[in-house]
């Protein structure tokens, strides 16, 4: 894709720009905390509007608003002011569209793939209208509904994968994923966490993993000890958590972790707890990422 098709992917989606900031110094991402949220942004989640970090790429927080299906991007400046718009390098690069890519491949939000189509408005209709007509199956619909849920993944790209319910504090989720971490990183599976909570400080925890760019690496700091990497903070939108936990609640899954799956015979499948036999379920996903 060119740099001026990228542009023009990019104004479509955004729409009408309020400013542009330019920056001439290197862009190598900053995997610090989650910063705290400026208050006009505080305003937008408080309406409603996913927020999520984009990083920290040449000195300044980047974020993205989602309300109604539009996005907004904004830069915090060292010194509080905050810019609406496109963040471009010295050599004229969209730093903006390389956050959004990696927030993609992060947190798989399928509301952020329209920004990558080549027609982005198109593609959502197109998808739409699809989905009226298409009749699915129960088992269908629940897998659907799991592969829209708000999930990031752990481990390789391009291997089996299942995805998980998982509450922050869940010790047999812990479990889970403390066992499974030796086939995550040899490049055997790759598990799709879908974070939800069942009391406000899990919620708020399960809020910060959606929201944070670097979600695997504080999931496994958490599950090392730090008591630091998963952070309760309440003023992060929990919209995202509140699907999650709707699509539990709607088909009656009251129990974490929760494991679905499609089989290699193409069936959809569903594990309560922990599975007995972790290899047997690794030889059985029929699916890949």
């Amino acid at each position: 894709m060119t740099y001026s098709k990228k542009l023009r992917i990019t104004a479509l989606t955004l729409g009408m720009l309020s400013a542009t900031a330019f920056t001439t110094s290197s862009h190598a991402q900053d995997d610090t905390l989650l910063p705290k949220l400026p208050d006009p942004i505080q305003n937008l989640a408080s309406e409603g509007a996913q927020v999520r970090f984009l990083g920290k790429d040449n000195g300044v927080d980047g974020w993205i608003a989602i309300k109604n299906g539009q996005e907004q991007y904004f830069y915090v400046l060292p010194n509080g002011a905050f810019i609406s718009g496109l963040l471009f390098d010295g050599q004229g690069n969209a730093i903006t569209l390389e956050q959004v890519q990696r927030l993609r491949e992060q947190n798989g939000s399928e509301l952020l793939d329209t920004l990558a189509a080549d027609d982005p408005v198109t593609a959502v209709k197109d998808a739409q209208k699809a989905e009226k007509y298409e009749f699915k199956t129960p088992s269908e619909q629940l897998f659907w509904d799991v592969e829209n849920s708000n999930w990031f993944p752990v481990g390789q790209a391009g291997t089996p994968l299942f995805y998980a319910f998982v509450d922050p504090q869940c010790p047999h989720c812990h479990k889970l994923l403390s066992d499974m971490r030796p086939l995550i990183d040899s490049g055997k599976v790759q598990v799709r966490l879908i974070p939800v909570g069942f009391k406000e400080e899990t919620r708020a925890q399960a809020a910060y993993l959606l929201a944070t760019p670097g979600p695997e690496k504080v999931w496994w700091s958490h599950l090392e000890g730090n008591v630091n990497a998963l952070p309760a903070k309440q003023e992060i939108n929990q919209q995202g958590v509140q699907r999650n936990l709707s699509i539990m609640q709607s088909w009656k899954l009251d129990a974490t972790p929760m494991i679905i799956y499609r089989g290699k015979d193409q069936k959809v499948k569903i594990i309560r707890g922990n599975p007995k036999d972790l290899d047997a379920l690794i030889s059985d996903l029929g699916a890949r990422t």
